[in-house]
């Protein structure tokens, strides 16, 4: 890809989703958008084919794409990143092991906890050592690293996680083992850079996500670039904002809800537009639904944690329930009906497209009309009713039902779950939706608004224009974002204003 091009003709925002890959193309005052299936193998696959399709009747030229990626999100929940290795002071090789006393599923006596990304054999420990202040207490051997190396490449591992007890004071000792892992063709992750913030489980866990999803995320990307041809690509970041390209693939931790920021800076947009301080975001696509509740501003948090793994960077506060509308619809062993969390994804996908055995909201959705199935993506795919009511009814059967019974038990037991997501963000914070605006978009938003509106006493519903692109506009209204943070541990009576202005001025300095 050409690194030149600093001004190009057309913008691109690209969303790729579980079941769709969303497009908005935007060149001076003209707008087109566009749907393609995802290729979940190769997420790369559908954003090419959709740039194919908008070039046969745009001169496209140089690209200017902000992306929405879920490679580092993919790969860290179906535990196939990068064989990574961690490197630690001796002592504490066991810290994202033990983690937090906190437990997520208290009463559930057959609770396992989900394993740590990296496992025992491949967790190093070294004699070093720094104070809470940075000073050295015991200093690393030059001798001990390239041993360490040694190990570290006879491991098999690609890449290294760095981290230091005490690091984000000084950094020196990550950075001298960082030089001659480097040196040996091993990638690193450091603390001192990804995370220079005290507390030992969260400042470990976030640099061995990083680890784990980067590699991934940097041959990804780096694929992406060549196919692409002239242009600039961006990635959306999990704070709403956009990055680079590189930075993204040597932090590909801050891109873990990449795809889900870009519908909350969209709704966000609209909410202000229309004059709404007060809004609730509800992003219901093809896997999963994402709701956020907007008070004036967009909401953030420092912290999340994504298949079990917690991670300390900045984010948008989003909550996402299994419920979309490829989530498959079973009869439980007792008998009853049950929505959800499974989907049947892009391939196979729903029945209605041609390839799906499961019943999915969306064919409850068409089995009761509320889809069109000749004019479906605009017209550009066609909708198989039959074999859609073909499986309604069998699971219908199955239930002691009428299709139609089962089709409309199907699409309420789905808004049950969004409720209850938009009641997790709300009531249980305590705030009344009843004092906020309902922003639709998605995919199928629109089909579960107006319902789940009603469940809640939620008395405006707004859905945008073009509501199923809505992510992908939002990485478009993204600005460029870059978040740096540092614990500094002093005593009170030494902290004043030139002390802070001094701190500040090093981030500031850094941030360039």
């Amino acid at each position: 890809m050409n690194k030149k091009t600093n001004s190009t003709s057309v913008r691109i925002g690209v969303d790729t989703g579980g079941t769709f890959t969303d497009f908005i193309l935007i060149r001076g005052s003209r707008v087109r958008v566009h749907k393609v299936p995802s290729t979940p193998d190769d997420p790369s696959r559908a954003i090419l084919n959709g740039i194919a399709d908008l070039a046969e009747s745009e001169s496209l030229g140089g690209i200017d794409l902000t992306h929405g990626s879920t490679v580092a999100t993919n790969s860290l929940l179906t535990r196939r990143g990068a064989r990574a290795a961690l490197i630690t002071t001796a002592g504490f090789e066991d810290v994202i092991e033990i983690g937090r006393q906190s437990r997520n599923n208290l009463y559930d006596l057959a609770y396992h906890r989900p394993p740590p990304l990296i496992p025992r054999p491949l967790r190093f420990g070294i004699k070093e050592r720094l104070d809470e202040l940075g000073n050295v207490v015991e200093p690393i051997s030059s001798r001990e690293i390239k041993r360490l190396t040694e190990r570290i490449k006879k491991s098999g591992a690609e890449i290294a996680a760095v981290c230091f007890l005490h690091a984000y004071a000084n950094s020196a000792h990550e950075e001298k083992v960082a030089e001659v892992l480097e040196r040996a063709g091993i990638a690193v992750s450091l603390s001192s850079h990804v995370l220079p913030e005290y507390r030992e489980y969260e400042r470990t866990s976030t640099t061995c996500v990083n680890a784990y999803v980067s590699p991934m995320m940097s041959r990804y990307l780096g694929e992406l670039e060549r196919k692409m041809g002239p242009g600039r690509l961006r990635i959306m970041q999990s704070n709403g904002g956009v990055i680079s390209s590189e930075t993204a693939s040597r932090e590909a931790v801050r891109t873990i809800l990449s795809g889900p920021a870009g519908g909350v800076v969209g709704g966000y947009e609209v909410a202000r537009r229309a004059g709404y301080e007060k809004a609730i975001t509800f992003d219901m696509g093809g896997t999963s639904t994402d709701v956020s509740l907007l008070e004036g501003a967009i909401g953030f948090t420092s912290e999340t944690e994504v298949a079990g793994c917690p991670i300390r960077v900045p984010v948008i506060d989003i909550h996402t329930v299994g419920a979309g509308g490829g989530s498959i619809a079973r009869r439980d062993p007792g008998g009853a009906l049950t929505v959800g969390p499974e989907s049947a994804g892009a391939d196979p996908g729903p029945i209605c497209y041609g390839r799906g055995s499961d019943v999915t909201v969306t064919d409850a959705n068409l089995y009761l009309g509320r889809l069109d199935p000749e004019r479906f993506l605009g017209g550009q795919m066609r909708l198989d009713a039959v074999a859609a009511a073909r499986g309604v009814r069998k699971l219908g059967n199955s239930l002691g039902l009428d299709p139609a019974a089962a089709a409309e038990g199907i699409t309420r037991i789905a808004d049950q779950h969004m409720a209850g997501a938009i009641r997790l963000i709300s009531v249980e914070r305590g705030f009344d939706p009843r004092d906020f605006t309902l922003i639709s978009f998605g995919g199928a938003g629109g089909m579960h608004a107006v319902s789940l509106a009603r469940i809640l006493d939620i008395p405006t519903v707004i859905v945008p224009r073009e509501p199923g692109i809505l992510s992908a506009r939002g990485m478009l209204t993204a600005d460029v974002v870059k978040d740096f943070a540092r614990s500094i541990l002093l005593p009170a009576g030494q902290v004043d204003q030139k002390t802070l202005t001094r701190h500040f001025g090093a981030l500031t300095k850094e941030a360039g």
